[in-house]
C-alpha cells in the first residue's frame, strides 16, 4: 500500500504562487509516476498535472499551461507542484496521486490518493 500525503496549501492573493509538496511512503515506490487533481466546490475532480517516475515526462492540463509546474524530488517520493499566477479559478482542494504505470494519460485512473489540501484565491 502507497500513502500519500499532501501539504502547503493555504489562503493566497490573486496573482500570487503556492508551492504543494506531496511525500509519498508505504511499498517500495519504483516506477509509480504521480500526479496532481483538483476539485472544486460543485464540480468534479479534474486533471491538473503528471509526471513521469524518472521526471523526464510532464503533462499539464490547459488551464495550467504555463503557469504550474510539477517535479518530482531527488530520492522519487516527492512530488511538488509550482502554482504561480493563481487565480480565483484555481480555488479547489488539490489531491496528489500516483499511478502504477511509468506514463499515465490525462485520464489514466490514479491508483492511490492523498486526503487532499485546500487551496484558496482571493480575488
Amino acid at each position: 500500500q502507497v500513502q500519500l500525503v499532501e501539504s502547503g496549501g493555504g489562503l493566497v492573493q490573486a496573482g500570487g504562487s503556492l508551492r504543494l509538496s506531496c511525500a509519498a511512503s508505504g511499498r517500495t515506490f519504483s516506477s509509480y509516476a504521480m500526479g496532481w487533481f483538483r476539485q472544486a466546490p460543485g464540480k468534479e475532480r479534474e486533471f491538473v498535472a503528471v509526471i513521469s517516475w524518472s521526471g523526464g515526462r510532464t503533462y499539464y492540463a490547459d488551464s495550467v499551461k504555463g503557469r504550474f509546474t510539477i517535479s518530482r524530488g531527488n530520492a522519487k517520493n516527492t512530488v511538488y507542484l509550482q502554482m504561480n499566477s493563481l487565480a480565483a479559478d484555481d480555488t479547489a482542494v488539490y489531491y496528489c496521486a500516483a499511478y502504477k504505470v511509468n506514463v499515465p494519460a490525462p485520464t489514466t485512473p490514479a491508483d492511490y490518493w492523498g486526503q487532499g489540501t485546500q487551496v484558496t484565491v482571493s480575488s
